[in-house]
């Protein structure tokens, strides 16, 4: 039921084996559900001794992974390390030029770089380096990072990110890839997951373990917050170059972006899941229905655990077409709900005559809500009871995720009873703070940014990326990457 929450963007890089272009194209294609607006690899020939381009290939495309890689341009992407990207723009307008991974040459050599997340003082920096003569070639802030990388005064490629990581604030999970090594680097905040492997003799990092499972890759570790790891022939080093923080994770990690079987931030995120399921059930029981359903996909397993700590019957009410493109053609006579239906249809059979708890994991804007609500009671539900597997989102994310401006968040401008008026079922239940933060940290340590739904940001937020009010609700959405 969400409306403007997006993937943000997915990571991955190789080092040290002859087919890394395929590996890495595999392990986008295992992170596709983190942003499917564009995708790119490039590679790195690690036997080719020349200081110049030559050691690097590069492909970049708008569109899914499997549209946009051919056999034939695979092939073309030679060398035993590469990096690639997939891309949701929540940083940066929709043009080629934003499709990262980013390939640049500096007065250390080339470099490549795929970003996830969100610099919050990009636009402060940027305006600095225009002033001082830096020409961009994107609207992404990644290339901030780029600019400051090749401006540092350092003697090495390391030392230079360790520079730019003590300028940038906010949200970088990143895998950089010079002349002879892999870079990955981690905020110290840990807003984003950056995860280890290993297959044979090749390192492996990305941005959740979904992509290490696909190539049988073994999971090392997370890339732990503040760190930097660099990858050459020689072996792998850690360093922490930056002040410590106090944790940050996404609390949308879990409930929402990675994939169900994905371990990141410590946890399986399915046993996460599931268990916001089971302490929704017990913050808001909707005893007396009849029958339990899931909006697909990511509210499933909270689906399981409500109905399983309710005791009620969990049914498919709801089916979703996996096969809906970024276009359709539009029928010429107007259809109410049209773009809703393309995605999902009820069962009429589980739905008819019965009292209904419907469970998702998020609420935005409403407005598609209101249109799953209508369609289920279309299909004959005699009650229908919403429950979100999240607390109310009240304010914007400025640390990777595209959301609304606060005036078009729903649970900023409403408060419960009228949210229930407006999306037109019989109660609502939303999972507490607390709640979301019992399913996600057993042990207690306030390890997740809960910002959105708090205002509470884990550092201060630059004035500048603050969209401004607008004087209609539902207009206006912020950027970031």
């Amino acid at each position: 039921m969400k409306q403007s929450f997006r993937e943000e963007c997915g990571v991955v890089g190789v080092f040290g084996d002859s087919e890394a272009a395929n590996l890495v194209y595999l392990g986008l294609f295992a992170q596709q559900h983190r942003g499917q607006e564009g995708c790119g690899i490039v590679t790195l020939d690690l036997t080719t001794d020349s200081g110049d381009n030559t050691k690097f290939r590069s492909h970049k495309s708008f569109g899914l992974v499997a549209d946009s890689f051919s056999p034939k341009t695979l092939g073309e992407l030679t060398g035993n390390a590469a990096i690639g990207h997939v891309r949701y723009s929540t940083q940066g307008g929709h043009i080629i030029q934003n499709v990262q991974p980013f390939h640049f040459r500096s007065a250390l050599g080339s470099l490549a770089i795929a970003h996830n997340g969100n610099l919050t003082n990009a636009t402060g920096i940027r305006k600095e380096l225009e002033n001082s003569g830096s020409i961009f070639q994107t609207t992404s802030d990644t290339e901030v990072f780029v600019h400051l990388i090749a401006r540092a005064e350092a003697p090495t490629v390391l030392e230079r990110i360790f520079h730019t990581m003590n300028r940038v604030q906010g949200a970088y999970s990143m895998v950089i890839m010079s002349e002879d090594a892999l870079i990955a680097v981690r905020d110290p905040f840990g807003f984003r997951p950056l995860v280890l492997g290993k297959r044979h003799d090749a390192y492996i990092v990305a941005s959740e373990t979904c992509a290490l499972d696909l190539i049988d890759a073994e999971f090392i570790r997370e890339v732990q917050p503040g760190e930097v790891i660099q990858i050459t022939k020689d072996g792998m080093k850690s360093f922490y170059p930056v002040a410590k923080k106090n944790t940050a994770f996404c609390s949308f990690e879990p409930i929402y972006f990675a994939r169900p079987d994905s371990k990141i931030f410590g946890e399986v995120i399915y046993t996460m899941r599931k268990k916001m399921g089971t302490i929704l059930a017990r913050e808001a029981p909707a005893l007396g229905a009849d029958v339990v359903i899931a909006v697909p996909d990511s509210g499933v397993p909270m689906a399981m655990g409500y109905a399983e700590q309710v005791k009620i019957p969990l049914e498919l009410g709801l089916v979703r077409n996996h096969y809906v493109g970024r276009t359709f053609i539009q029928p010429a006579q107007e259809i109410r709900d049209f773009a809703v239906k393309l995605k999902l249809n009820p069962v009429v059979s589980v739905l008819n005559g019965k009292s209904v708890v419907v469970v998702d994991d998020s609420l935005v804007r409403g407005t598609t809500s209101a249109k799953i609500i209508r369609l289920i009671r279309q299909a004959g539900a005699r009650e229908i009871h919403l429950r979100i597997g999240s607390p109310p989102i009240t304010h914007s994310c400025f640390y990777g995720v595209d959301t609304p401006r606060r005036e078009n968040l729903l649970a900023a401008q409403r408060d419960v009873d009228s949210i229930r008026e407006f999306l037109g079922c019989d109660s609502i239940g939303y999972l507490s703070t607390e709640g979301l933060r019992e399913a996600v940290d057993d042990a207690g340590q306030n390890k997740f940014c809960t910002a959105c739904f708090t205002g509470k940001y884990p550092e201060k937020i630059c004035s500048e990326i603050i969209p401004q009010p607008t004087d209609k609700l539902g207009t206006g959405l912020r950027s970031g990457v």
